[in-house]
């Protein structure tokens, strides 16, 4: 079993965690974010890449994600968590820094990869540690956790738009040096973190067999439960992925603003982060499975709506309808695979959900682009409410004790 710092443990050592984890989440996901947006573009343009290397190279940080979160989570349940999120913390540090040195656009594909691989490890390994950490109220501490990545979520964009504007006169790619080098200033706290962890066993850092992750694969996909809620999580960030990508261009055609489509964007971020501890404490005390169905529905009404939504003020409301969506299932579907995985198996459990989770965020777009291209928006926004229906019906199926008929917990 795993616990806290020893810094943290106070006479209130649920606090000490509450900060530690806020801390942590906040600073990674501002590292990675302010690396990403809105300056990974304008560098991979000024080094003279051109649309489709632009996108290449945006496709490579979710790729590591789905690689290495399942075999990262196999590897923190037998080697010790906290092995693995010093390795994060590695990362979270050292791939800033490489952006400093890139002449040639193509060198951000590897760069991209290697930084991915950051919260590729720190997702589901977090996600292992408050299961462990507080198995009563794991779904309101999770909550807490995902709010406080979409703080440094949000902040980010803004921090990295400030530094470049500030530094836009100077030549060369000093504006762009300057934000990567904030970056890693700002991942400094998350290897002091996530080095303060302490567990209390200790396990030897030995190479695993190959059957040990075939045996963790085939307990979780073997699993309907298990595998119903990953397929969730699957259809929500596919809806996402198509949300983010193709909104904005459609907006454009309906001549929103910039300024307007940010605030929509925006009012979506902080319904998700307002929400999510809410939501969270809500799954400790109700049926999680009535929660996930419920807001996977959410999201994929709220994407169908996107098309009929005319106006900057019904689009605010279905922006903010599904990111409500959003809040209510994954907080649910991360602590239910905890209620359902086996204790040895919990960072496994974890892994193979966030892969899942990136697959449909990678796939979001892709299907969706190549449905608008040949039926319009309309279209394009329907395929993720129709996953949503068919996947919900799965995942209803898939929950049901198949001997009596009845739900099993």
């Amino acid at each position: 079993m795993s616990r806290t710092p020893e810094v943290m443990e106070t006479s209130s050592p649920y606090r000490g965690t509450v900060y530690y984890l806020f801390l942590l989440g906040f600073f990674a996901i501002f590292s990675t974010t302010i690396s990403k947006s809105p300056v990974l573009p304008l560098f991979a343009q000024s080094l003279g890449a051109g649309d489709s290397i632009i996108g290449l190279i945006a496709a490579f940080s979710p790729l590591a994600g789905i690689l290495f979160s399942f075999p990262v989570g196999v590897l923190s349940d037998h080697l010790g968590r906290k092995k693995l999120l010093g390795c994060a913390g590695l990362v979270f540090l050292a791939a800033p820094l490489t952006y400093l040195f890139i002449t040639d656009p193509l060198w951000l594909i590897p760069v991209r990869f290697f930084h991915g691989t950051a919260t590729a490890i720190l997702g589901p390994v977090v996600s292992a540690v408050i299961a462990e950490r507080f198995p009563v109220n794991k779904g309101e501490m999770l909550g807490q956790y995902a709010s406080a990545t979409l703080i440094g979520r949000t902040i980010a964009p803004l921090a990295g738009g400030v530094i470049l504007s500030l530094f836009i006169m100077y030549p060369g790619p000093l504006q762009y040096q300057m934000v990567y080098i904030v970056a890693a200033l700002a991942a400094v706290p998350v290897l002091v973190l996530t080095l303060m962890y302490r567990e209390d066993r200790s396990s030897a850092l030995n190479i695993l067999p190959l059957s040990v992750f075939r045996e963790s694969f085939i307990t979780f996909f073997s699993n309907p439960r298990l595998r119903g809620t990953a397929f969730v999580d699957m259809a929500t960030y596919f809806a996402y992925g198509a949300f983010e990508t193709f909104l904005p261009i459609f907006l454009s055609g309906r001549g929103i603003s910039p300024y307007e489509t940010g605030i929509i964007f925006a009012v979506q971020v902080i319904m998700i982060a307002a929400t999510k501890p809410f939501f969270g404490r809500i799954a400790d005390k109700v049926d999680k499975r009535v929660q996930i169905v419920a807001g996977l529905l959410i999201t994929g009404c709220a994407t169908a709506m996107v098309t009929f939504a005319s106006s900057f003020v019904s689009l605010l409301l279905v922006s903010s309808v599904f990111g409500l969506g959003i809040s209510i299932s994954t907080v649910a579907t991360s602590a239910y695979i905890a209620d359902v995985a086996r204790k040895e198996h919990i960072g496994a459990s974890m892994g193979a959900l966030s892969s899942i989770m990136d697959i449909g965020q990678s796939a979001g777009p892709l299907v969706t682009g190549i449905i608008i291209t040949a039926a319009g928006y309309s279209s394009g926004f329907l395929a993720s409410f129709i996953l949503a229906i068919v996947i919900a019906g799965f995942f209803a199926v898939s929950v049901r004790e198949r001997s009596s008929g009845k739900i099993s917990a």
